[in-house]
């Protein structure tokens, strides 16, 4: 039986991964490796945490689920059983790339850590992702995103640019997606050097080493000379009029960075005096000395015009404007409705999906439709002998496609089902032969055509004088 990978195309085509990882941070990154081309083969828990909840169609396909798990084809195994494990193993053993978040203790208590599968598979590219460092003492400690959160700072950040009492978790689960991107790169980087030397290697990717490298980028500021010459805090983003402006209809996100910046703006404003302002002068605006004082002049004028002529005169002035969209709305944008990039091809137009936003020019990547499908590890089916179906028809055993359907099934992951686009193209592509059929029964073969001729043929030797007939001897 064909599967999703024989299809696939992308720069990652041929390149197989395993997913063994649970949640969002593990599955979100293999996602993204499937978007690319590769084939991914998710081994799950007869109980993944991530298929419970109330909003579903199908029991056990949940919003959450469903977008972390797109082009993956996936077996459930118990890890705990022996037989499920080395199920497990002898999968791992024909991939390229392992991914995992399962703490480094349970890893070597099922044989499953890096040194005791690179020892069968030195080329696999063995990557484990974990709330802190395996060598830490915190190593064995629960991780989620919020506490990640907490422990790179974030939740401070929130606190302060907000001005608000308490430390408050930020609206999005930004640890795992970050750790997720971090994981792509870090493979892809292995990747290479995999294909160079034919060497895999392990990578670790600890979330709040990520995400505490991943904040002060920009918010390490004075800290980064020593002695520190001022505290962390991007002083932009943490200014507390960093917000959207009000505007006569509504809100816009206008955000003037440079001094010609805020000078075009209150002079489209009507306020040309405002535009002589001093802080103004320079070549930068100093945002913890006069932010927020700028923020307060800019505020009062804003609402002279409406949220469409602000973003005309901003896209005139070069100045950077956006919509303020609720996220029910943002599907049904101008912009994203022409790139189609909240929709899969596998979807009906008003069915938004989050799907990848990059794009490769040599051969783009299309989702294989249809859901993730589980189906339990078994063992070896033996069909018929005559013949193995495929999607182009049978192929005989003693026929060269034959034989390589033969060896096909006996390869670890021979169980595991196609997904379900996969196999509606299989029904649809035989119901089109099966008409084609009827329709060549009841149409008389076009004169000189290939039936034609073969109608004759046959005519000839098994007709009422053709040869065959004229060997029988007829009765007296």
């Amino acid at each position: 039986m064909a599967t999703p990978a024989d299809n696939a195309s992308g720069p990652l085509a041929g390149v197989r991964v395993i997913d063994m990882a649970t949640v969002v941070m593990g599955p979100y990154a293999a996602q993204i490796l499937g978007d690319l081309g590769a084939d991914v083969i998710k081994i799950e828990s007869p109980k993944d945490t991530a298929r419970l909840g109330n909003i579903h169609r199908t029991p056990g396909m949940t919003p959450l689920a469903m977008n972390v798990n797109r082009n993956k084809r996936s077996v459930a195994l118990n890890l705990k059983d022996e037989a499920d494990a080395q199920r497990a193993r002898d999968l791992i053993g024909t991939a390229d790339i392992l991914i995992t978040n399962m703490r480094i203790n349970a890893l070597r208590r099922l044989g499953m850590d890096h040194d005791s599968l690179a020892a069968d598979n030195p080329h696999l590219i063995y990557t484990h992702a974990q709330g802190f460092r395996p060598d830490s003492d915190r190593a064995e400690l629960a991780a989620y995103d919020e506490t990640v959160q907490a422990a790179s700072g974030l939740l401070d950040l929130a606190q302060r640019a907000g001005d608000i009492g308490k430390p408050v978790v930020l609206p999005s689960i930004f640890a795992d997606k970050v750790a997720a991107l971090t994981i792509v790169y870090s493979a892809l980087a292995a990747l290479v050097h995999q294909r160079a030397t034919g060497k895999g290697q392990l990578v670790e990717v600890p979330m709040a080493d990520t995400m505490l490298a991943f904040n002060l980028v920009e918010h390490l500021q004075g800290r980064i000379f020593e002695p520190p010459q001022t505290e962390t805090g991007f002083p932009l983003s943490m200014n507390t009029g960093h917000r959207a402006r009000p505007t006569k209809d509504g809100y816009a996100m206008i955000m003037p960075y440079s001094p010609e910046n805020f000078r075009d703006l209150f002079t489209a404003a009507g306020r040309p005096d405002l535009a002589a302002d001093p802080r103004l002068s320079g070549d930068y605006i100093d945002a913890r000395e006069h932010g927020t004082a700028l923020v307060e002049l800019m505020e009062a004028v804003t609402p002279n015009l409406t949220t469409a002529e602000w973003i005309q005169v901003c896209t005139e002035c070069s100045i950077p404007v956006g919509p303020v969209l609720r996220l029910d709305e943002a599907a049904d944008d101008s912009y994203v409705q022409e790139a189609t990039c909240s929709t899969s091809p596998s979807t009906p137009p008003k069915a938004p999906t989050a799907r990848w936003a990059s794009r490769c020019s040599s051969r783009p990547p299309r989702p294989r439709s249809g859901c993730t499908r589980r189906s339990r590890a078994r063992t070896p089916t033996t069909s018929s002998p005559r013949s193995t179906s495929t999607t182009r028809g049978t192929r005989h055993e003693h026929s060269e496609h034959g034989r390589a359907d033969r060896d096909a099934r006996q390869r670890p992951d021979h169980h595991l089902q196609p997904a379900r686009g996969a196999q509606r193209g299989q029904r649809r592509r035989r119901a089109r032969h099966r008409r084609r059929r009827r329709r060549a029964r009841r149409q008389p073969p076009a004169a000189g055509g290939r039936a034609d001729r073969r109608g004759r043929h046959l005519q000839r030797r098994h007709g009422p004088q053709g040869r065959r007939a004229r060997r029988v001897p007829q009765r007296r």
